[in-house]
């Protein structure tokens, strides 16, 4: 491993244990309640309730977006693993147990972009979107936690 590897992995893991603490004190907040569509439709009025959820949409996107497109391939590089496509690093990150699976990965995907695009169209669906967002968070804290256990226990951090 060369030095400059290291010290991006060492970056990358600094980053994601903020990413991984910002999303569940977002998550906490947002979700001390279930996310209605009642509670969707008070958007407009409510600042507060706004922002908690562009806080959420943008911290469950970073993560997932860092985990995918960052770490798990320069993690790979670092295992002398093949890189590549992100769907293909993703099957790899199943196969080593990093994550739960590529498909539910995929899932996460999507339904972060349905909370984006649909943010202010349709409140079923954003209230049904978010909901599924916020059970998707122990998911992707634990797939941020087994790949920073992979650099733990190679000493890498």
């Amino acid at each position: 491993m060369t030095p400059g590897n290291r010290a991006r992995l060492r970056f990358l893991a600094r980053v994601i244990g903020k990413e991984c603490r910002h999303l569940e004190t977002t998550d906490l907040r947002l979700f001390a309640t279930p996310f209605t569509t009642e509670r969707a439709s008070s958007l407009a009025d409510d600042a507060d309730l706004a922002e908690r959820v562009e806080a959420f949409v943008g911290r469950f996107g970073r993560l997932q977006d860092t985990l995918a497109d960052k770490l798990l391939p320069t993690l790979l590089a670092a295992l002398a693993e093949p890189t590549g496509a992100q769907l293909d690093n993703l099957d790899r990150a199943e196969r080593l147990g990093w994550i739960e699976s590529t498909d539910q990965w995929m899932t996460m995907r999507q339904l972060r972009n349905q909370m984006v695009h649909e943010y202010m169209e349709d409140m079923a669906l954003l209230s049904s979107a978010l909901q599924s967002g916020h059970d998707f968070v122990p998911t992707l804290l634990n797939a941020a936690h087994a790949m920073l256990e992979q650099l733990k226990s190679r000493d890498w951090l």
